[in-house]
Formats: C-alpha cells, sequence, structure tokens
C-alpha cells in the first residue's frame, strides 16, 4: 500500500504514477460505468482515497484526466481517418464510423464521461458530469473545426463557418451517439450512412483549400 511519504519522496515517478492510476482509474470504469466511485479506483490502484486526491484533487480532477486521455485518442483516431487516402465521401463515412465504434467499443467509459450516475446514493457528492462533460464536447467541435478550416476552402468567412460546422457536426455525432448507443433502432453502418446524407450537402461541392493538406 502506498503511503503519502512514499508518494512524496518520489518526484522523479510521478508522471509514471499518474498513468499507473488513470490505467486503475480505467479498469474500474469499465467495470462500474458512471457509477465508478473514488474508493472503487483508489482500492484497484492499491493506494488509500487521500493518496487519490493528492493525485488528483477530486473526482472532477480524475474525471477531467480521464476525459483528456481518451478525448486525445478518439481525436488522434478521427484524424487519421479525415486524412486517409479515400475519396471525400468515404472519409467522412470512416470519421463518423470512427466515433461511434469508438463509443460502442466502451460503452461503460463512454457512459463514464457523458452521463451522470442514475443512483445518486453512489455517485460523489457535489459532482455534476453534465458540468465537466460540456467543455470536452467543446473541444472536440473546436478540433474538428481546425480540421476542417485547414482542408477545405469555404470562402471569405471560411473559419467562422467551419467553427460553426465543427461543433454542429460534433452535436450531431454526439446525440446520435447517444440515442443509437441506448436503443439500437439500427445497424452502425445505417447510421452512418444516413448522418453522411445529411453532412453531405455543401461538403460535397467546397474545394480543398489551396493551401491545405486536402479533404
Amino acid at each position: 500500500m502506498e503511503t503519502t511519504q512514499q508518494a512524496g519522496q518520489q518526484p522523479g515517478t510521478a508522471e509514471r504514477r499518474r498513468r499507473e492510476l488513470l490505467e486503475a482509474a480505467d479498469r474500474v470504469v469499465l467495470r462500474d460505468g458512471p457509477k465508478a466511485s473514488m474508493n472503487a479506483i483508489a482500492a484497484e490502484a492499491g493506494i488509500t482515497k487521500p493518496i487519490l486526491y493528492r493525485h488528483f484533487g477530486d473526482k472532477a480532477g480524475l474525471y477531467q484526466a480521464l476525459a483528456t486521455r481518451h478525448t486525445d485518442a478518439l481525436l488522434d483516431s478521427l484524424r487519421a481517418a479525415l486524412d486517409a487516402p479515400a475519396e471525400r465521401r468515404r472519409r467522412v463515412e470512416s470519421t463518423l464510423d470512427t466515433y461511434l465504434a469508438a463509443i460502442e467499443a466502451r460503452p461503460q467509459v463512454y457512459r463514464f464521461l457523458m452521463h451522470p450516475a442514475e443512483d445518486s446514493h453512489t455517485a460523489e457528492r457535489g459532482f455534476d458530469v453534465g458540468l465537466h462533460s460540456a467543455p470536452l464536447l467543446r473541444r472536440l467541435g473546436e478540433e474538428l473545426a481546425q480540421v476542417v478550416a485547414e482542408r477545405v476552402d469555404l470562402g471569405p468567412d471560411g473559419d467562422q463557418l467551419a467553427r460553426i460546422w465543427g461543433h454542429g457536426i460534433v452535436g450531431m455525432m454526439h446525440a446520435a451517439g447517444d440515442w443509437w448507443l441506448g436503443e439500437r433502432p439500427c445497424d452502425r453502418a445505417t447510421l452512418v450512412s444516413g448522418l453522411t446524407d445529411l453532412l453531405w450537402g455543401r461538403l460535397a461541392t467546397a474545394g480543398n483549400r489551396t493551401d491545405g493538406p486536402g479533404f
């Protein structure tokens, strides 16, 4: 069992230890979803809850660290799909499918990041997932806006329109994905095709930026 003194005596291992704690938190979240507690995460990591607080402050701090970890990985996958050697519509489909496949593969992680625990007696007092998930979605919107702005020629107000598109696409993916994951009304390919049809419009006719990587 790690002690506070031992944790303080090893500043050079702080980054590695933080990564190990996040991996322990991931295991608990995969098991418990939104009901994952600081007590359970501390037990999984073999430390006391005060030591967990020492690394992350509170559940909101741990949530933010996990959100950053998973959002970084998701953004890397989305960029890879957008930049794959394929025609534009196929890349749009691949990007939407990448997002949906990610939430389908780890639904408990998705629910932890996006939904509060249904049983309020098991949730830490004062922790509002909704308060913390909004910045995560905004970050995804801004990142996608940058990708669009760098690749597609949207005219003189292109940067502003790219932000509108970025946040709109993320909102669409989030709402549609949340509904689909909960109800499973169709297979993933059908959802991807329908969402791509909805998006296609102007994106089908817009040219590539001459100074960008193309799309």
